[in-house]
C-alpha cells in the first residue's frame, strides 16, 4: 500500500526536512516486506490566496482514487501508535492500494474534505507548526511499520 503525505506548503532544505527524509527512508526499508511504501509527498501552494477551499482543493487533486484518507485535525480522534498502526494494517489488509495523509494550512483542512475522510486523527490538542506536524506524521509511519514488524523501536 503505497502511502501519500499531502500537505500545504513546501517543506525547504534544514532539520525539518532533513528528519521527515530520515523517516521515510527508515519507513521504506521497514516498510516494504510488510506491504508497505513507498511513502511519497505530495506538496501544494495555494497561490491565488483562495484559503481553505482552494487548499482543499488542491489536496484532493493529491489523494488518488481509492485512497484511505486520514486528515490531520486537532478535532479528530486520538490514537495510541499501536492503534494507528493497526488501522494501516487494516487498510492494508482490506486491498486499499493507497492511504493519504492531509495536513491542512494555517487555517486547517476545508470542512468538506474532512467529511470525506475515514478518519480524522489529532496529535494533541496543541497546535503545532506544519513543518513539525510533518515530521511527527512521518515519524509515526515509521513507527507503525515498527510496530506491525515486531521490531523494538516502539516501546511502552
Amino acid at each position: 500500500m503505497r502511502l501519500h503525505l499531502c500537505a500545504v506548503g513546501r517543506l525547504r532544505a534544514g532539520p525539518e526536512r532533513d528528519l521527515v527524509n530520515d523517516y521515510l527512508q527508515r519507513l521504506d526499508r521497514t516498510g516494504r516486506p510488510l506491504g508497505l511504501g513507498p511513502a511519497i509527498e505530495h506538496e501544494v501552494e495555494d497561490k491565488r490566496g483562495g484559503g481553505m477551499p482552494a487548499e482543499a482543493v488542491l489536496l484532493a487533486k493529491a489523494v488518488p482514487d481509492g485512497a484511505a484518507l486520514c486528515v490531520l485535525d486537532e478535532r479528530g480522534k486520538l490514537l495510541s501508535s499501536p492503534d494507528f498502526a493497526a488501522q494501516i494494517a487494516g487498510w492494508r489488509d482490506a486491498g486499499r492500494q493507497d492511504a493519504a495523509f492531509v495536513i491542512g494550512g494555517a487555517d486547517g483542512v476545508d470542512p468538506a474534505l474532512r467529511g470525506r475522510a475515514d478518519l480524522i486523527v489529532s496529535l494533541g490538542q496543541m497546535v503545532w507548526p506544519h513543518m513539525l506536524v510533518r515530521v511527527m506524521l512521518a515519524e509515526q509511519l515509521y513507527r507503525s511499520a515498527t510496530i506491525l514488524a515486531g521490531l523494538p523501536y516502539h516501546r511502552v
